[in-house]
């Protein structure tokens, strides 16, 4: 999965529980059905709690995950796909 695939990405860097989930939430709801929402999260925390959220939210799919480092700082990255 790559910032390629994902139709919009929601930056909550900076931003700890569970504001991460609660802006998700939001920018997954004005989501078209089939497009993939790159949520970009400086809270290790939003890898369980995204994780959560998609598992028990119809029409979410957690596509995939994944943990990287932008300018020496851990960031993680949550890809949530609206089923069609």
């Amino acid at each position: 999965m790559s910032t390629e695939t994902a139709t919009e990405t929601l930056d909550v860097k900076g931003q700890n529980c569970p504001m991460p989930v609660i802006k998700t939430k939001g920018a997954f709801d004005g989501l078209a059905a089939g497009d993939v929402l790159e949520v970009v999260s400086t809270d290790s925390g939003s890898m369980s709690d995204i994780k959560g959220w998609a598992e028990s939210t119809e029409g979410a799919e957690l596509v995939d995950q994944a943990e990287a480092t932008e300018d020496g700082t851990a960031v993680y990255k949550h890809y949530v796909r609206k089923a069609e």
